[in-house]
Formats: structure tokens, C-alpha cells, sequence
């Protein structure tokens, strides 16, 4: 339990989390016109919140109870009500996370703002945004659910704020903070009695108690509990994907969009156990010593590099999310469904300009049992489309179109045929700044979806401005009635297997058929001759 390595595991994490509180104090703060204070009744008690520049924030409000203790690794529990009126005008606490013990990621880290409020176990908070509270507004809600895989991130990321389309469209916008890594996640279902049953998927049974809150409170806070739109980028979209298969979150959600995280398919306990396994004995505690496990300070337990998410336990999770068709629980709910461009360049790690060097690259994402000379015949036809890319970028659309886009067509094809409406896009903006290079690459599209243009990987350009005021609008609408077209933007069509319209956020936004639709096939060609997914 106190080995050399997680000492060593110990003084890195505290060390990074002191250079993250440096970070954050030392950073430039925007100041904005704050006056009076707003005061909510919720189901647990009165809050007091702020407002700013007309519009009202609540943050870090309590929606289950602390989750360390013999709380740590049970399900979501309710919060203890309180007679005074609560302070919700600062950050609350993050999911305890491992964070980076590289000193050139705390910049990048830092100034999302992603740890604000500081880490700890009674995490499980949200935050709310909103034109006007007790007035029986009944406005559409955004409820977003962080990125981060199943291992980090937060809904205090300053690329989730909410204040910006809460002013633009009069809606009412939620972010969340729930349990992640082994605290939400440690498939401890073989470790112990009953009562450990649910402990790999209790990271989503704290979304369903946060979208519980939602439902019994959010009237309160001008929302329409009767219209709640669930959204996430990459991992958020991820747990999006798993809430659409769980019987818990039946009717507390009723349209989702995702943003590059359409997924398929979840774990399973073989490797969660083996994965638990490894964590328990590195952090030298005997199987089945339950009060042991949970009273590990939480620095220990998430340092043990493994990386841990839901499992298909036959209960919480019944089924797949969308593997082998969608989940009959969502039929008819309205989906949209997005990448982005060069998606998931994040995992490239070559950039040759040679044609050659890109074939060989090539030859190596290919499922095994594939024709590796359909390599050149994928090179002709990504170069042909794609003239003007650099080796790297042409190789992140390969990466992005293998994995990443291949999940969202079948995902959107799925729900499509399970009586939805679904609208797919696909975000070409590049990134500027110093990501210029990254193309539009994984969460370019994030903080437009909110017509926030602020962020690093937009740029507050006149391009970019536009584009998040396109695409925020776009989300607004769908939140509101299901479907994203607004005065602002050209017609946006349902996507279906015959026409595949798609569109295009770029500078000139517009709706393509099937764009790519001949490397599109290509991939279905190697997925059908190889069992390949």
C-alpha cells in the first residue's frame, strides 16, 4: 500500500497539482460586470448564485453526496439537505484525476481552467447557466458531459462555459462533474460481495443521479426538465453513447448530439478485472480487504497507470451502446452526430511528405487478413481528394476516417434506422494559433458548439466567430425542437443511407452528399471482407 512507487506516484501528482494552483493564480483573469446574487430552492436546500453580465451562474451544486470513505466505489448517494443558504458562486471540486508530470503541459492545461475548484472526492457537482430563474421560463437544456476518455477532464473547462449561449439563444445550459479512472470505473465485481456489483460503471450511475437532479430542479432555474439535450465531445460523447443503452437514464434525457465520441461498443470484465487486479496489488492491499481499498488516499489509487471505463455487466449497462444496431430504449430520439476533418491526427506520429512513406504508414492501419496492396489504391484516392495536404494531415483524415468517422457513420446509420431524425456534420475549420499545424483536429469543434469563439483551438477571428455563432445556433435549435436549422445557416437535411448529407463547417459552410463517400466505401469494403471493426 506505501511502495516506492506509489510514493513516487504520490510526490509527482502533488507536485503538478501545486504547479496547477500556481498556474491558476498567475493567469489573467478576465473581469466582467457581476452584480447582485441569485437565490434558488432546489430539492436539497436554498443556493445562492451570481450574476454576470445578465446572466445567472450557479457552480459547484451538490447533486449526490461525498463519494470518499465507504462511499468510494458504491453508487451515487444522495446529498444530506442543508438549512442555509449554500454559496454556489465559485468553482466546486473536479473528479480526482492523474495529471501530467511534464511542466510543458501545465500551460495548455491551465489555461482551459480545467481544475478549477481543486480536486476531490466529493465531486460530484454541477454548474448552471441561466437568462432568468423561477419564472417559469420552460427553456430548452444543454446538459454537457465533459471529454477526457473515462480518465480525466472536466465540466469546469473553461471551453464548456455556458454563459455564451445561454445569452444567445435564452436556454438554459448544465455542465457536470462526476467520478472518473479507478474512483468511477475499478471493476471490483470479483473482489468482493453484492454491494461491489455495480463498481465498474459507477462513473455513469453518477451521470443518471446529476440528470435526476436535472429533472427535479431544473424548473426552478427557467429549464424545461421535459426538454434536456445530452451532449459530449469525444469521451463525453462516449458517455453519451453508454446512457442511450442504460435503462437508468430512460426519459431523463429526450435528444443527444455527440461530437466526435460515437461509440459502439463497451468493455468487458475480463479486462476490467485484470486491469482491478493490477491495481490492487501494486498498491500492495489483499483481495477482498475492502476498507483497505478505501482508505487509500485518492493520489495513490488514480496514480496507478491503468486506464480503466464501463463494462457490459448484464444490469446497468444491458448491452452495447450501438453494437450490433442501436439501442431499441432510444428509438426515435434525435441525434446529431459530428468529426472533425483531421479528427484524430492526435494520434499520428509521422509526418514524411513522400508517397512512399505515406503507403507504408498506410499499410499499418490496415486490419490484418486486408489486400495490403489496397494501401496505394487508398493513397491515389486520399491524394486525389486531398491535393493540397501535407503528409501529416492527409494521414490524420486516414487515421480520423478508419476509426473515428467509421463510428459516427454507423452510429448515425443505426439510429437512423431506429426511427430517428439524425444530422451529421463535419467541422474543416483548421485550428490557429500555435495548433495551426493540427489542422481541424479532435475538439476544434467543442467550445463553437456552445458559440463560445474564444478558445485556442478556434481563434478569435472574424472566421471563427462566425462559424461558432453557426454552429452554437445550430445546437440551440436542436435543443429546442429537435432540429438544427436556423436563419443563419444554408439547409441542413437528415442524413440517411441513400443521400448522406453532411454539413460542412468551413468558410463557407455548406451541405454535401456523401462527402469522401469513395474512401467511405472503401473502408466498408475492408470491414466486410475482414470482420474487421
Amino acid at each position: 500500500m506505501n511502495s516506492p512507487m506509489c510514493r513516487g506516484n504520490r510526490r509527482q501528482f502533488m507536485r503538478a497539482a501545486s504547479l496547477f494552483t500556481a498556474g491558476i493564480a498567475a493567469s489573467p483573469q478576465i473581469v466582467l460586470a457581476q452584480s447582485g446574487s441569485e437565490i434558488v430552492e432546489t430539492t436539497h436546500g436554498r443556493i445562492r448564485g451570481k450574476s454576470v453580465d445578465g446572466i445567472k451562474w450557479f457552480l459547484g451544486i451538490p447533486y449526490g453526496a461525498d463519494t470518499s470513505g465507504r462511499n468510494r466505489f458504491m453508487s451515487p448517494r444522495d446529498v444530506t439537505p442543508w438549512s442555509r443558504v449554500r454559496n454556489c458562486t465559485d468553482w466546486g471540486p473536479v473528479a480526482p484525476q492523474q495529471v501530467s508530470a511534464n511542466p510543458s503541459d501545465y500551460t495548455r492545461y491551465v489555461g482551459w481552467n480545467n481544475y478549477r475548484g481543486g480536486m476531490s472526492e466529493d465531486c460530484l457537482r454541477v454548474n448552471v447557466w441561466t437568462p432568468a430563474t423561477g419564472d417559469g421560463g420552460k427553456r430548452a437544456v444543454l446538459f454537457i458531459i465533459h471529454g477526457g476518455g473515462f480518465t480525466s477532464g472536466s465540466g469546469n473547462l473553461e471551453a464548456l462555459e455556458g454563459q455564451h449561449l445561454a445569452k444567445l439563444a435564452d436556454m438554459v445550459v448544465v455542465t457536470v462533474n462526476h467520478r472518473l479512472g479507478a474512483l468511477g470505473y475499478l471493476d471490483l465485481s470479483a473482489f468482493g460481495g453484492e454491494e461491489l456489483a455495480s463498481s465498474p460503471n459507477v462513473g455513469l450511475l453518477d451521470l443518471v443521479k446529476s440528470l435526476e437532479w436535472v429533472r427535479d430542479n431544473i424548473a426552478a432555474f427557467g429549464g424545461d426538465p421535459a426538454n434536456v439535450t445530452i451532449t459530449g465531445q469525444s469521451g463525453g460523447g462516449g458517455k453519451c453513447s453508454h446512457l442511450m443503452a442504460m435503462p437508468a437514464a430512460q426519459g431523463l434525457f429526450h435528444k443527444v448530439a455527440i461530437q466526435s465520441g460515437s461509440t459502439l461498443m463497451t468493455g468487458r470484465h475480463e479486462t476490467a478485472r485484470e486491469n482491478a487486479e493490477r491495481v490492487v496489488s501494486s498498491l500492495g492491499i489483499a483481495k477482498g480487504d475492502l476498507a483497505a481499498l478505501q482508505a487509500v488516499p485518492f493520489v495513490d489509487l488514480v496514480g496507478v497507470p491503468v486506464r480503466h471505463g464501463p463494462v457490459l455487466d448484464g444490469n446497468i449497462m444491458p448491452r452495447d451502446p450501438f453494437e450490433p444496431d442501436a439501442p431499441a430504449i432510444s428509438a426515435g430520439i434525435p441525434m446529431i452526430i459530428g468529426t472533425c476533418l483531421e479528427d484524430w491526427g492526435i494520434a499520428v506520429n509521422e509526418d514524411g511528405e513522400s508517397a512512399a512513406s505515406i503507403r507504408s504508414w498506410l499499410r499499418k492501419q490496415l486490419p490484418d487478413g486486408a489486400d495490403p496492396t489496397l494501401a496505394d489504391t487508398m493513397f491515389t484516392a486520399y491524394r486525389d481528394q486531398y491535393p493540397d495536404k501535407n503528409g501529416f494531415l492527409l494521414r490524420a483524415i486516414i487515421a480520423t476516417d478508419s476509426w473515428v468517422r467509421r463510428n459516427a457513420v454507423l452510429q448515425a446509420e443505426r439510429q437512423a434506422a431506429n426511427n430517428a431524425p439524425v444530422y451529421m456534420y463535419r467541422w474543416d475549420w483548421p485550428a490557429h494559433g500555435e495548433g495551426a499545424h493540427w489542422g481541424a483536429t479532435h475538439g476544434a469543434d467543442l467550445s463553437p458548439a456552445f458559440a463560445n469563439p474564444t478558445t485556442q483551438l478556434t481563434g478569435n477571428t472574424p472566421g471563427g466567430r462566425k462559424l461558432s455563432r453557426e454552429l452554437g445556433l445550430a445546437f440551440a435549435a436542436f435543443a429546442k425542437t429537435g432540429n438544427p436549422n436556423h436563419s443563419e445557416l444554408a439547409r441542413w437535411d437528415r442524413y440517411d443511407e441513400e443521400d448522406r448529407k453532411v454539413m460542412i463547417f468551413d468558410g463557407e459552410t455548406r451541405q454535401e452528399e456523401d462527402p469522401d463517400g469513395r474512401m467511405r466505401r472503401m473502408w466498408d469494403s475492408i470491414e466486410a471482407n475482414t470482420g474487421w471493426s
